[in-house]
């Protein structure tokens, strides 16, 4: 292991996990989300669009958090009306991936010496995700609240500015060896990292997969984006619907089945997600649109388009259709939403695997 690499505690060499984990995420910063039900008319008074996902500094993010406490709403069915738990697009699906599908996956990045860090470890490790790749560094780990409305929308403001993070010189090829895929979330100030996992991970055979983050991220940072999927490495891109009507800003034509055609002139697998109306998927010459799970009650979207390209990933892992890739997606990304935050409960996993029944899906061998 590497200078500056996590220490094996006790609690993660009791984690049985693959030295060459099938999928890897890239997530150069850890971060520890709040997530909160909270009235709709406080989001008033937070800056930034609602629904949308703003960098905020550490004093704007305590601010947030203390007025979130004021306004949060009461959860008949939680204990307590605040979760916290290790977040971030990425690590949603590794921990879904690893969790719930049984597949063997690591996580890159870095975390702080802070009482945040080690609850990001200990959530990600419970989950059995292989922490060799991830530094631990003297610092603040980065930190995101996500305030849900009463229909279920969430609004994210993270605090990444002063958090520890991995830098791209720190990649090696050790970590990308035996691997199948690599899993990357867009972020301009992540940028020189991404390029550099990328560019290590094509001379190891890996396959890449990409989600497009947030509107605003393709809004205000699009031809970054678009020289990275011109590049020919991205293998499978993942947007919803938000981020696909930002993309073909200025083009002739928009709508999903536009994006999904633009993003597969450049990727494999091109997948545009629609929230209650399922997803657009097209692999070559063919297209598949496929309906959400009509039973999963949304109590907060938070994690849905994470949870999604966990399950169509192992759609891809297992050799299925393009159409079946599309369902075992929608029961993943079902799944979550049904509690609060990005992490899946017990009794969803579950439900989830009944749902993957029905659908005639292979059902993942380390389901209980």
């Amino acid at each position: 292991m590497g200078a500056g690499a996590l220490p094996r505690n006790d609690e993660i060499a009791a984690t049985a996990v693959s030295s060459h984990p099938l999928i890897l995420g890239l997530q150069p910063a850890a971060l520890v989300d709040h997530v909160a039900p909270v009235d709709w008319s406080l989001l008033d008074h937070i800056p930034g669009d609602r629904g949308g996902s703003m960098p905020v500094a550490i004093e704007e993010l305590d601010h947030i958090l203390e007025e979130v406490k004021a306004h949060k709403l009461a959860s008949p069915d939680e204990l307590s009306s605040m979760k916290t738990m290790a977040g971030g697009s990425v690590a949603n699906t590794i921990r879904g991936l690893s969790a719930g599908f049984g597949v063997s996956c690591g996580i890159i990045g870095a975390c702080g010496d802070d009482e945040q860090g080690k609850l990001f470890v200990s959530n990600m490790s419970f989950s059995r995700v292989n922490l060799s790749r991830l530094r631990m560094k003297q610092g603040h780990t980065a930190q995101c609240i996500c305030m849900v409305d009463e229909l279920a929308n969430r609004t994210m403001r993270p605090c990444l500015s002063s958090a520890v993070k991995i830098q791209a010189d720190e990649l090696t090829k050790e970590d990308f060896k035996g691997s199948k895929w690599l899993v990357l979330r867009y972020a301009k100030f992540n940028l020189d990292v991404i390029q550099a996992a990328i560019r290590i991970a094509k001379q190891e055979g890996l396959l890449v997969s990409l989600d497009l983050a947030s509107f605003e991220m393709v809004r205000n940072f699009r031809s970054s984006l678009q020289q990275l999927l011109e590049s020919g490495d991205i293998d499978l891109c993942f947007a919803n619907e938000d981020e696909a009507m930002e993309l073909l800003r200025g083009e002739q034509t928009s709508g999903p089945e536009a994006a999904v055609e633009f993003l597969a002139k450049h990727c494999k697998w091109a997948v545009v997600t629609l929230g209650a109306n399922g997803c657009i998927a097209r692999h070559g010459k063919e297209i598949v649109r496929v309906p959400a799970i009509g039973e999963a009650k949304a109590t907060d979207a938070t994690g849905a388009g994470d949870l999604f390209a966990g399950g169509f990933l192992y759609g891809l892992i297992k050799g299925l259709s393009l159409e079946a890739c599309c369902k075992a997606g929608a029961c993943s990304g079902g799944s979550v939403i049904r509690a609060l935050g990005g992490e899946v409960t017990p009794e969803n996993w579950q439900w989830m695997y009944k749902q993957m029944q029905i659908k005639g899906l292979p059902l993942p061998d380390n389901r209980n």
